[in-house]
C-alpha cells in the first residue's frame, strides 16, 4: 500500500502514448476531516465539467466521491486526522477516480460491500456507502490491506461531448 505523498494509484499505462492529448489528471491529499468531504466532492464536480456531463451525472459522481471519502474518515481512521488521497483522470468521455486512505484496512471486502453492513452502528451508519458507489458509477473496485489502507477505484462515462473533441 502506498504512503501519503507517494506515487499515484491510477494506472500509468493511460498516462503515456498516443492518447496523452485526450487526458487530464489531478491528484491531491487532504486531512481526513469531515469538512473536507464537501471540498473533495466539489473539486471532482468542477474537474469533470470538462466532459460536458448532465446535472444527474455530476450528482451521481459527487455522491460516490462523498461516500468514499466518508468511509475513509469514519472507518479507516476512526475520526482521527490522517491523510486521504484523491486522484481523478479524464480520458475521452470517462472519469476515473481513486480514493486512497492509509488507515486500518478492510479485513473482509465482500462483507463490507454488502448493503446494510456497517462496522459503526453506534454512529447510526446505514451501511449503504459501497451500494451507492456501485449504483452511481459504471465500475467500482476496492483493494485493501489490513493495517495499511484501502484504495477505492471508480469509473463513469459521462457527457454528450468532451472538450477533447473537435467541433
Amino acid at each position: 500500500m502506498r504512503q501519503p505523498g507517494g506515487p499515484p494509484v491510477l494506472p500509468a499505462d493511460s498516462r503515456k502514448g498516443e492518447h496523452m492529448e485526450q487526458t487530464n489528471e489531478i491528484m491531491m491529499e487532504f486531512d481526513s476531516r469531515s469538512c473536507n468531504e464537501s471540498f473533495a466532492r466539489v473539486t471532482v464536480a468542477a474537474f469533470m465539467t470538462q466532459l460536458n456531463p448532465t446535472l444527474e451525472e455530476v450528482a451521481d459522481v459527487k455522491t460516490a466521491v462523498s461516500e468514499a471519502i466518508t468511509n475513509a474518515i469514519i472507518h479507516a481512521y476512526d475520526n482521527q486526522v490522517h491523510k486521504i488521497r484523491l486522484e481523478c483522470r479524464l480520458e475521452g468521455k470517462t472519469i476515473e477516480i481513486a480514493v486512497t486512505d492509509f488507515g486500518k484496512g478492510i479485513p473482509d471486502i465482500p462483507k463490507a460491500m454488502e448493503p446494510l453492513f456497517t462496522t459503526r452502528p453506534e454512529l447510526e451508519r446505514s451501511g449503504m456507502g459501497f451500494a451507492f458507489m456501485e449504483a452511481f458509477m459504471d465500475e467500482l473496485s476496492v483493494e485493501s490491506q489490513v493495517g495499511q489502507g484501502t484504495v477505492v477505484r471508480m469509473k463513469k462515462t459521462v457527457g454528450n461531448r468532451s472538450v477533447f473533441e473537435e467541433d
